[in-house]
């Protein structure tokens, strides 16, 4: 669930953010994903706008603003910065594209990525919002989740409860053509200094290098690298 600081001018400004970064938006589309008026989500919007939080593409539609991949370059994440020592060692040893992916409310963003040099790869850019109903490392980042959580995800997911539980027993999930068609993935539980999961480490590639099981190729490599995180963190 999205937080609010009680701060309201605030909130409504930050709303306007995610909304965008779910998805483009013109001023109909932000004012249903908001709630806002039109006059305010147009002030907050062009406010954002003129300080490069939000940039308009060639449809008129609003966009994360440059400003915002700036701040982010000077922000200390310890979780990113482990992630820079890790994971080249997994994607070299398993030849196949690597990511870690945070939850936020009922999507999970991809805070690192890194693609194997050449042959076919599965791509997700560093940013990418994706859906918690589908893939392997949604199953990972929802089987630890909080209960409001999954009752939330759970109703539209490709999985239900039972595979989240053998999830958490087993230690790692799998999938094959969920998230997108061709493509397969294993993940693993990252967990901090706490043991509270804070995110999923997981490699993906076609599912004819891969196979439609690659936990039982992939499952070790990848606990591995999720200690090597949690060690760091």
């Amino acid at each position: 669930m999205r937080q609010h600081s009680g701060i309201g001018v605030l909130d409504k400004a930050m709303s306007v953010l995610h909304a965008v970064a779910e998805q483009p938006c013109g001023l109909t589309e932000l004012c249903i994903k908001t709630g806002l008026p039109r006059a305010t989500a147009h002030r907050l919007a062009v406010g954002m706008e003129v300080h490069r939080l939000l940039s308009r593409d060639a449809a008129g539609m609003w966009r994360p603003g440059p400003a915002l991949s700036e701040l982010a370059a000077s922000a200390n994440d310890t979780l990113v910065d482990a992630a820079g020592a890790v994971l080249p060692r997994l994607r070299e040893i398993t030849g196949e594209s690597v990511q870690l992916y945070r939850r936020e409310g009922s999507v999970r963003v991809c805070v690192a990525s890194m693609e194997p040099p050449t042959g076919l790869r599965d791509t997700v850019l560093v940013g990418a919002r994706l859906p918690m109903t589908a893939g392997s490392g949604a199953k990972v980042l929802l089987a630890w989740a909080d209960t409001a959580s999954q009752r939330m995800v759970l109703p539209t997911a490709s999985f239900g409860e039972r595979t989240l539980a053998e999830v958490r027993k087993r230690g790692w999930a799998q999938s094959a053509g969920e998230r997108e068609s061709g493509v397969a993935s294993v993940s693993a539980p990252v967990r901090d200094s706490n043991g509270n999961v804070v995110a999923a480490v997981s490699v993906s590639g076609p599912i004819d290098r891969m196979g439609r099981r690659p936990g039982a190729r992939w499952a070790a490599d990848l606990l591995a690298a999720a200690d090597a995180l949690h060690k760091r963190l």
